[in-house]
């Protein structure tokens, strides 16, 4: 009786000292539940599918808020076992183990009284400890069981519990400790959750030990899960798509709705993965792959890496920069088409060639080492030839052709002159993002003369044209109409496949982050069966006609003098046509200047003598009477010796009138 009246006497001298002071106010459960946020946020596909979440929020660790109903019973019992066995019975206070936890001023904090605590920390701060706290917690607990139901605080109370170190909510500790969602705990792993309830930061030893005191039954199994250490595992990728969701998401708790396909997403993702299982033996083990909606431009599948293949499965390979190999040569063959410097029917050298650079001599090989003489624009372009694909840079000059690739929107970091003629072979670093996107261009034929665009499509999509170098049946072929081009950087460490039907452009990298070189890989079989597989699945039940051709284009028939090539069927812009085709340099009919080629940079070696160092000057088409004049309008020799300097060489006829102009860099010692 005296030691009754002593704690009543205790209990009176607490509400005395916060006779005034009254709970706070207390939130509604709809309020508490509306205003939590996790720290992940979602990435949702275009119908609001979710595809990836990634954590936003570093310093504390939390997931979904996890319904009741949605949370294993064998947990729930758990917890009320170690937390509050009198939960359903008592209105927020257990009076009935309040006097021992007066006495050793700790325990006997309800589940209502730790969640009015998580709910407003000032009523846990170690500075309240004790009685006062004890009797703030209580009142707030009475408050808020006024207007909560019981499932509700139970609710609130396992989403809002830290379980251990920055892991908050039963979501956030399910997963991390045990990969499973909450509905799944089992017997083993709900007793120790609920010991960490209790002390989320006690060794892992003392955690089994009061698990074991809650399910004896679980006894073995919860010892065995401590022994490896209750520590979160960190996973390295987040679901469908990591490296948008990473380059998207930017708020805790965000939702965002992206523009990507979730079906197609993981289509692409499983058939990257399965076709580089295939080629493990060949020391490839990286690769990306984008979907663009032609026309909006909409990205519909972003897959950064190979995920479990990968060493560096971190990295984003759609916006890695690499090198893109042949893939650039459609946008230098549109570029030469639209300046009426070629038509798809021109022969063009594949000769051997040795082009003069600022780095030496440059020795242009193709990608079986052979050489086939005199073929066509479309023959060089669909079999992917590398020596008429200098030739025509030289043709065009570098420096448009660089300035036309910036345009397109390829960020090439240097200027023309530091990539030179080999940037017809992809000598400057790109992304598969950038490269998508200027294909996706090349495909509605915007930045280009759209008839030029036009040509060039229709020889991507040519398979006859592409056989001699990757014959009739490969994986660029397709029932439906597609335009298609591979690429392999030099040192193999890059294999590419870009191409665009009428509504998509797929864009496929394959290669290795590790700088290692692959073994034998092409474009053909490297990246380009994933492009069609992803191709085939996007037009599955369809057979895409080819686009209408846009106006100012003809197509007739053309034979070739000496039949260089078989008689055809060909596209031109319009007054460009002819029907006989005889190997020449230049177009026929116009006056050009054919040495030194436009762009060209040539370098005076000191130790050489400058007789030898002369340039022939070569025209073709000229009249008589026309000549070629230098800077200051003197007639320039056969055989120039050119000073260091820039210099423009101008072809004028007879009258005066300039018929051509080419630009030369000359370097070296004044």
């Amino acid at each position: 009786m005296r030691r009754a009246l002593g704690i009543l006497a205790v209990l009176l001298a607490a509400a005395g000292a916060t006779l005034f002071v009254g709970p706070y106010q207390v939130l509604s459960f709809s309020e508490v539940k509306r205003e939590w946020r996790s720290s992940d946020a979602w990435l949702l596909d275009r119908h609001g599918e979710p595809l990836s979440r990634i954590r936003i929020d570093k310093t504390r660790r939390r997931g979904d808020w996890i319904a009741l109903d949605d949370v294993s019973p064998v947990l729930v019992a758990a917890v009320l076992d170690a937390e509050d066995r009198r939960f359903y019975e008592h209105a927020g206070v257990d009076w009935r183990a309040l006097p021992g936890a007066l006495r050793d001023q700790r325990g006997a904090s309800t589940i209502s009284m730790q969640l009015a605590a998580a709910l407003h920390p000032q009523l846990g701060r170690s500075g309240t400890r004790g009685l006062v706290q004890k009797w703030r917690q209580t009142r707030q607990a009475v408050a808020m069981e006024r207007s909560w139901t019981k499932e509700e605080l139970l609710e609130a109370w396992l989403n809002v519990t830290a379980f251990r170190g920055e892991l908050e909510g039963i979501d956030a500790a399910a997963r991390a400790l045990f990969a499973t969602r909450p509905a799944g705990l089992n017997r083993a792993e709900s007793a120790l959750l609920a010991a960490l309830a209790r002390s989320p930061n006690a060794p892992a030893a003392v955690v089994a030990r009061r698990a074991c005191a809650l399910d004896r039954a679980a006894c073995a199994e919860a010892q065995s899960l401590a022994a490896l250490g209750l520590r979160p595992y960190a996973r390295r990728l987040e679901g469908d798509a990591p490296h948008l969701a990473r380059r998207l998401l930017k708020v805790a708790g965000e939702r965002r709705v992206s523009t990507l396909d979730a079906r197609l997403q993981r289509f692409a993702a499983e058939a990257l993965e399965r076709h580089l299982r295939e080629l493990e033996e060949r020391n490839v083990e990286d690769g990306a792959l984008i979907v663009l909606d032609n026309a909006s431009g909409e990205i519909l599948a972003w897959v950064g890496s190979s995920g479990e293949l990968s060493a560096a499965a971190e990295v984003d390979g759609v916006t890695a920069k690499r090198l893109p190999g042949s893939t650039l040569k459609p946008f230098l063959y549109a570029l030469a088409l639209e300046r009426r410097l070629l038509t798809a029917a021109s022969l063009l050298d594949d000769t051997p060639a040795v082009i003069t650079t600022p780095a030496g001599l440059y020795v242009p090989q193709n990608y079986d080492h052979s050489f086939r003489g005199r073929v066509s624009l479309r023959t060089a372009l669909a079999s992917s030839l590398n020596v008429p694909a200098v030739r025509t840079l030289a043709l065009v000059g570098y420096e448009p052709f660089h300035r036309r690739l910036r345009e397109l929107g390829l960020a090439l970091e240097r200027d023309a002159d530091h990539y030179g003629f080999a940037l017809a072979l992809g000598g400057g670093e790109v992304t598969l993002l950038e490269l998508a996107q200027a294909y996706r261009r090349l495909a509605r034929r915007e930045g280009f003369d759209e008839r030029a665009a036009y040509i060039v499509g229709d020889i991507l999509a040519d398979a006859a044209a592409r056989a001699p170098a990757f014959g009739l049946a490969n994986a660029l072929a397709t029932r439906y109409a597609a335009a298609v081009k591979t690429g392999t950087s030099s040192d193999m460490r890059d294999n590419w496949a870009l191409g665009y039907s009428a509504r998509y452009t797929v864009g496929v990298w394959v290669g290795n982050f590790s700088g290692q070189p692959m073994h034998d890989v092409s474009g053909v079989s490297g990246a380009a069966p994933v492009w069609r597989e992803v191709m085939d699945y996007l037009h599955e039940g369809e057979s895409a006609a080819p686009p209408p051709a846009p106006r100012g284009l003809l197509r007739s028939r053309v034979a070739y003098a000496n039949a260089a090539e078989p008689p055809r069927e060909e596209w031109f812009l319009a007054g460009t046509e002819s029907a006989l085709i005889v190997p020449v340099e230049a177009p026929a009919g116009r006056a050009r200047i054919l040495a030194p080629a436009n762009g060209a940079i040539l370098a005076i070696d000191p130790d050489i003598p400058a007789a030898r160092q002369r340039v022939r000057i070569e025209v073709g088409g000229a009249q008589p009477g026309s000549r070629v004049v230098l800077d200051d309008g003197a007639a320039a020799p056969e055989l120039w010796l050119p000073p260091p300097g820039r210099h423009v060489l101008r072809l004028v006829d007879a009258a005066g009138a300039e018929l051509d102009r080419v630009q030369v860099t000359v370097r070296g010692l004044r």
